[in-house]
């Protein structure tokens, strides 16, 4: 796969998606996010993912204002939140989150976990978006295939988007075998399973053979698996250093041996224990 940092994955839309971007949970801070987000968009990250209980919308629109690129050449990723779920109510916070963002549309916007109860609703609403062309592709977060089948026996657009928690440690092959069936494209949160990884033998074995960090090694792996990857760091040269994957390849047995990792290992909840 030739891959480079505008590498984009086509959605079942014809939407071109990238392939890379910067995650911005649990950036608070306010100085702190806009610097992070500055040095990602200066470095050439040609997306950033976001959300509404992120509590840093507005300092992605900020970030994106400050720059020297154009809104339409940034792909904007947010999400709506459980406590905001249904139909009349993700409406509403879709134009809270657009006003906070202070942009007139965003390229991506998600549920970000299937509540009981309303997260079909939820979804129907993202749909409104989608036909009022305030979005550009509709999504959902943290959809288990069963999820994902009460959407789409309703659906009349089927979700282009699934983001899940997913790493070496937590492979979700049957899921992402579903998805891929379906031509739902798979982003992965906590690719580098919140640092876990970084110290893992086989990780760093492969890592030394190509003068590369751990770190590295796994986002090209995630790339490598046609998976949408989001790390996310603060720091400048961790942004530069995240996005340096693009030098290298790993090979098939590489790739053999990371997916051999498997745990099923979560960092974050299960998304059948949402009540």
């Amino acid at each position: 796969m030739d891959l480079t940092l505008t590498s984009t994955k086509t959605l079942h839309n014809g939407v071109e998606m990238p392939r890379f971007g910067l995650g911005v949970f649990k950036m608070k801070n306010r100085d702190e996010a806009l610097a992070a987000m500055a040095a990602a968009i200066d470095h050439g990250y040609p997306a950033i993912d976001t959300a509404a209980i992120y509590e840093n919308e507005r300092e992605v629109g900020e970030a994106v204002r400050a720059s020297s690129k154009k809104r339409e050449d940034l792909f904007i990723t947010s999400k709506v939140w459980n406590s905001e779920q249904g139909y009349d109510e993700t409406l509403r916070a879709f134009e809270a989150s657009l006003e906070r963002l202070g942009f007139d549309y965003l390229d991506l916007y998600l549920t970000h976990w299937p509540v009981p109860g309303k997260f079909e609703e939820t979804y129907r609403a993202i749909e409104r978006l989608y036909d009022e062309k305030l979005i550009r592709a509709t999504g959902v977060s943290n959809h288990h295939e069963h999820h994902l089948e009460r959407l789409l026996a309703k659906a009349n657009i089927k979700p282009m988007v699934n983001q899940i928690e997913l790493h070496p440690q937590l492979t979700q092959e049957p899921l992402r075998a579903f998805c891929a069936k379906e031509d739902i494209a798979i982003t992965s949160w906590s690719p580098l399973a919140r640092g876990r990884l970084l110290g893992e033998d086989a990780l760093t074995e492969i890592a030394a053979k190509y003068g590369k960090t751990t770190a590295q090694v796994v986002i090209r792996w995630h790339l490598q698996s046609d998976l949408i990857v989001i790390p996310k760091s603060v720091k400048p040269e961790r942004i530069q250093e995240n996005a340096g994957v693009y030098d290298f390849s790993l090979t098939a047995e590489d790739m053999k041996q990371i997916d051999s990792l498997n745990q099923d290992w979560r960092s974050g909840s299960n998304p059948d224990d949402l009540k």
